[in-house]
């Protein structure tokens, strides 16, 4: 028969035993644990890596989509000097010349009928520096929102001071009660001074009047016949700055002109 210590050393041994598989039991619970948690974060991470993935590669399509949808802006850049042309070159009859045109992402030709009769020194002018490319490329730098209603252009500079190399005056067929209707195509120049007229011109897409200074009113030398729409559209999104003067939200590139 077994002595009391001896039952007590087996039942000593027994306990350690079942301490030893209960240990590693746990030992092997904590490793699963670990080898799921490990698996858990390696999917979390492909999974973001392949959603940052997709996003980006939207992203992407759609910037693209946007810059080949996007009107090319208008390029500042030095113009040749040009000469004043003879008012003779008018030749005392209508002209149409068209003003192929780009806005925001609206592309659109605009259809001016010079007065070459009525205006013969502007529309002599303005003729000549389309037929030589001056107005390729150019953009319409001001819009104005309220009291007049005008989208001003023909400056390559992009700042309301380009010129062409020359200015010209006096003025000629200004209207006598300062009103410039919707359509009305007339020469900008500075304030108080008929002989400043040069390249720029302002096309007038609402009824405006427009108080005649000590230089008395501004040139009209044509009308819109076609296009007007385009112009509206550019004058309803309004001002880059929200300002009721100022660089249109939409910029407006003329992209060639053709004359007839």
């Amino acid at each position: 028969m077994a002595s009391t210590k001896q039952r007590q050393r087996a039942q000593q041994a027994k306990q350690a035993e079942k301490r030893a598989q209960r240990q590693a039991a746990k030992r092997a619970r904590r490793q699963r644990l670990w080898v799921f948690v490990a698996l858990f974060t390696v999917l979390a991470l492909v999974a973001a890596f392949v959603i940052a993935a997709l996003v980006s590669d939207n992203s992407g399509a759609d910037d693209a989509g946007a810059d080949a949808d996007a009107c090319p802006a208008g390029v500042e850049e030095a113009r040749d000097t040009y000469e004043l042309a003879d008012p003779a070159v008018a030749e005392d009859r209508t002209w149409t010349v068209t003003l192929q045109t780009c806005a925001g992402t609206t592309e659109g030709d605009i259809v001016l009928e010079l007065d070459g009769a009525a205006a013969p020194q502007a529309v002599a002018s303005f003729v000549t520096l389309a037929q030589g490319g001056y107005f390729d490329n150019t953009g319409c730098h001001r819009l104005t929102t309220s009291g007049i209603f005008v989208l001003q252009c023909g400056d390559p500079t992009f700042s309301g001071s380009g010129d062409p190399g020359y200015f010209f005056g006096p003025v000629e067929n200004a209207p006598e009660d300062d009103v410039y209707p919707a359509g009305t195509v007339a020469m900008a120049r500075r304030g108080g001074d008929a002989e400043s007229m040069g390249s720029q011109f302002f096309l007038v897409y609402e009824d405006s009047t427009i108080p005649s200074d000590a230089a008395g009113g501004y040139t009209v030398f044509g009308t819109i016949t076609s296009g007007l729409d385009l112009v509206q559209a550019v004058a309803d999104a309004g001002t880059a700055d929200g300002a009721s003067d100022g660089a249109p939200v939409n910029p407006v590139t003329i992209e060639g002109v053709e004359t007839q």
